[in-house]
């Protein structure tokens, strides 16, 4: 009954109270969990007639069995029918065991013997006797028990209860190749395609191209040896024996090619090898491109594959090509248009190769290192040939009988930079540099360099120098550089024979004493400051007697002169009193002279450090110059009075857009009328003075000569309206520790006895070091011959070209009495007594100031400062006059 529900009569005993039970037993009783399963809807309960209540009797333990769910082996029928049916027994009350067993599941009813009835639960407390069949129909219904399970399946034993099931093994792959498959189409989802601006540096470096001034002569090539072309540049040759040996799948393929990689493993395994892996588009984008290294990794290789399909898909095969045969490394050169050049001449390109020719070059791509008549690439090239044939019959059919092995251009044993072409080079680069174009940029950006080198005048000035220097042992050193006074371009150097042996360049890197060949810029200054040439300066002794900077016995000249003499004889005749007093009567002394040079372009530094070292040794040339700076120097008197910065590069451009132009920084630095008058006072030196009988004849010249102390360095620096021109020279004795003098090696001294390898000597210890030593001639010899042997030759066929006409600017500021005529006029400019050209402090009774100096005497600088412009302003106008010249320098 339903708990709660009133007891029910009959029988004796029904309405008896029952004793009372822990919740326990009403478990064992009942077996909660199947009455939980079996409860009807509340309100019902199974049979609708009268319910007998359950007898109370002794408790009789019978023997158990499997619960009413679960079926053994030796189990009887679940129920049976009652003999008489139509007579209910009298139920008993059970033992229930626990319903469920401990880990197994099994329910336990409390069957008792043979006579097991089938129970079902009719309230919490209650149990009724079924006769009915057991209810088997309700499986899988809610609350439905299981059917009884059949006989245990056989397991395997032993080692095959390891082995899964090949279904599990099916499922399994089914599922890794899923993975993988999503794993594959994420990472070539995520791979990136690389564009143009991602290619390689490497890929991509061309090597750049120094030409003379002409733009097509060409003087070097530097970095690596490539040059990009067109497709259309490319010989057809070229491309079906690149394709024939490479990849001969590549005008169908996606990018790769799965059978290439299988015949790749079958050749190496065989010891072919003829084809590799990669396709032509694999091997491109590992060339070309960022980001893939040619290490060997199977990363690297996926990275490769995804990149060479995308390729495939957004290049034309056209555009593969072409950037692949641009990139590949052909021995010794990268790209087909430098390889036929490297290996067939000069006028060999790309465009112009035979079959047999283009086949050599497919053939080194495998192993760019053989050599060129390696029997290895021999085979390998009539392989090329065979599979051409093979490929396209109609086309190469004929061509294994008939391709011979062609012939390979003989290789220059002497390097790209002997003879004059790396001093010309290394000029070209100093400039890059000064202008933030660094060596490897030059080396990879394939830029067309046209430098300021006139190709005939680098070979006259060469020519100039060994004509009178070839009598002159190796310790005597010239240097020549030339300038277009209208440009500031260096045309042509002689700095040297052989860059191979002697890298050091003359007249770039050689700065002496200038000596007398400075004085031209003090009377620039003087007449700037309103003064004019018609100004009586001190022959014999300067004004004032004692100036700053002097000897003890003061500044003196190497020849007499008169007590008073005019400017134009005071230039010709190179008198140091005449200028170290006209220096000393400048408005701002030697400032005005100091800013002057500097505007001409002269190193800042280094004049200020004379001038406070020297200071008015100064005005007659203590300072160290070099002689393209004193060229360019000379320019402003040719020039009108301007001056533009030397250099050696015209323009520099790449693919065919101008990235560097040329330089043309202009500055005023004095007057025309300046200009012109100055010009008149150095005529007179190639006419009347230091240097006459040394003109160009009927063309009008100009210059000064100039000597330093005891004769160690002498100049001639001269121009015409078309050139200037400067030739310094000096001398120099190599001594070792023990006094003993050796020759020069290459025109240097050697710093190994021999120039062999030495454990004690070297560059730290060098075996002999330079001393400066007498030329044995002045700036009007050799110097002054060499100046004019080459211009002669610079201007032949040039028209001559006339100086301006004398201006007279400024007015007379005498220094020294002008003289009285006297009645017996003489010649102001006749031949003097002695040597005119004292030069630098030039005599023997000038003091020690300067010659003791070892920084100024045979110094060589360790560096020097390739045409930095000084600042600076031009001197004042003086006091005296009433029309002084005012000075406008433009560009400070």
């Amino acid at each position: 009954m339903p708990p709660g529900s009133p007891a029910q009569t009959g029988d004796a005993g029904w309405g008896a109270a029952q004793p009372q039970r822990r919740p326990e037993a009403a478990y064992e009783q009942t077996g909660a969990m199947a009455a939980q399963q079996y409860e009807e809807p509340s309100g019902r309960q199974r049979n609708s007639g009268p319910q007998r209540p359950q007898q109370p009797g002794p408790q009789q333990p019978g023997p158990q069995g499997p619960g009413p769910y679960q079926q053994g082996p030796q189990e009887t029928a679940m129920t049976q029918r009652h003999p008489a049916a139509s007579e209910p027994a009298p139920t008993q009350r059970q033992p229930r065991a626990r319903s469920r067993q401990d880990g197994g599941g099994r329910r336990d009813g409390g069957r008792q013997d043979a006579g097991r009835q089938d129970t079902r639960v009719v309230g919490s407390q209650e149990t009724i006797v079924s006769d009915a069949p057991p209810r088997r129909g309700r499986r899988g219904g809610a609350g439905a028990p299981p059917d009884p399970p059949g006989p245990p399946k056989k397991t395997r034993g032993g080692w095959r209860r390891f082995v899964p099931s090949w279904k599990i093994v099916v499922a399994g792959f089914v599922v890794l190749a899923a993975g993988l498959f999503g794993m594959v189409m994420v990472a070539y989802s995520l791979t990136p395609l690389p564009d143009e601006d991602s290619a390689q540096a490497a890929a991509v470096a061309q090597q750049s191209i120094i030409y003379y001034n002409d733009g097509k002569t060409e003087i070097a090539r530097l970095g690596t040896k490539r040059t990009i072309v067109r497709y259309d540049q490319l010989s057809d040759y070229l491309k079906d024996a690149t394709v024939a040996i490479e990849n001969d799948t590549f005008w169908t393929d996606s990018g790769i090619s799965i059978s290439g990689m299988f015949r790749s493993v079958w050749m190496t395994a065989t010891g072919q090898q003829l084809q590799g892996a990669s396709t032509i588009t694999q091997q491109m984008a590992r060339n070309y491109y960022d980001g893939l290294s040619r290490d060997v990794s199977v990363t690297r290789k996926v990275k490769e594959i995804f990149v060479a399909v995308k390729l495939d898909q957004r290049l034309t095969k056209e555009d593969i090509l072409r950037n692949y045969l641009n990139t590949v490394n052909f021995g010794l050169a990268y790209g087909a248009e430098a390889a036929a050049r490297e290996y067939f001449g000069k006028k060999a390109t790309a465009k112009n190769l035979t079959p047999s020719q283009a086949a050599y070059l497919a053939a080194r791509i495998q192993q760019p290192n053989w050599k060129p008549d390696a029997p290895e690439l021999k085979y390998r090239w009539k392989t090329v040939i065979d599979y051409m044939a093979k490929q396209w019959p109609q086309k190469y059919g004929d061509l294994p009988a008939k391709a011979e092995f062609p012939k390979t251009a003989k290789r220059s044993q002497s390097q790209d930079l002997g003879d004059l072409k790396g001093y010309m080079v290394k000029e070209v680069m100093a400039e890059l540099a000064d202008r933030n174009v660094t060596d490897e940029m030059v080396r990879s950006e394939g830029y067309k360099i046209v430098s300021t080198f006139d190709k005939k005048l680098m070979e006259d000035a060469k020519k100039a120098v060994h004509t009178h220097m070839d009598q002159m042992s190796s310790e005597f050193h010239t240097g020549l550089a030339a300038v277009d006074p209208k440009t500031g371009r260096v045309i042509a150097f002689y700095g040297g024979d052989d860059y191979d042996k002697d890298q050091f360049n003359e007249p770039f890197d050689a700065e002496k004493q200038a000596a007398s060949a400075f004085k031209p810029y003090v009377l620039a200054a003087w007449l700037q400051a309103g003064y004019s040439l018609q100004s009586y300066v001190p022959g014999n002794k300067t004004v004032p007697e004692k100036i700053p900077g002097q000897a003890k016995t003061g500044f003196n000249n190497s020849h007499n002169e008169d007590p008073a003499i005019d400017v134009i004889r005071a230039t010709a005749q190179s008198v140091n009193t005449a200028y170290v007093s006209m220096a000393f009567k400048l408005p701002n002394q030697l400032e005005d002279v100091n800013d002057l040079v500097k505007l001409a372009g002269f190193n800042a530094e280094r004049m200020d450090e004379d001038v406070r070292d020297h200071q008015f040794q100064f005005s007659i040339g203590s300072a160290l110059v070099s002689p393209v700076e004193q060229a360019a120097g000379y320019s402003i008197f040719a020039n009108g009075g301007k001056y533009t910065r030397y250099h050696v590069i015209q323009k520099v451009t790449k693919d065919g857009q101008v990235v560097l132009p040329e330089l043309r920084n202009v500055k005023k630095v004095i007057d025309p009328d300046v200009a012109a008058d100055a010009t008149i006072a150095m005529q007179e030196v190639l006419k009347s003075g230091t240097a006459r009988g040394q003109g160009l004849g009927a063309r009008p010249a100009a210059g000064k000569t100039g000597t330093n102390n005891d004769e160690k360095e002498a100049w001639f620096v001269g121009y015409t309206p078309q050139l200037s021109v400067a030739v310094g020279m000096y001398r120099e004795v190599c001594y070792t520790k023990t006094g003993r003098v050796v020759p020069p090696r290459n025109s240097a001294c050697p710093a190994t006895p021999g120039g062999k390898a030495s454990k004690k000597y070297g560059p730290h210890n060098p075996y002999s070091t330079a001393r400066e030593a007498s030329l044995g001639f002045e700036g009007a010899g050799p110097p002054t011959r060499v100046w004019r042997t080459f211009m002669m030759l610079a201007h032949e066929g040039k028209e001559i070209e006339q100086f301006p006409a004398r201006a007279d600017v400024g007015i007379a500021e005498n220094i020294v009495t002008k003289p009285t005529p006297t009645p017996t006029p003489t010649d102001p400019f006749g031949d003097p007594t002695g040597d005119p050209d004292c030069g630098l402090l030039g005599c023997d009774d000038i003091g020690e100031d300067v010659t003791s100096d070892p920084d100024v005497d045979q110094g060589i600088p360790d560096s020097e400062d390739h045409g930095i412009m000084g600042g600076g302003t031009a001197p004042q106008p003086g006091s005296s006059g009433p029309t002084p010249v005012p000075s406008r320098p433009e560009d400070r």
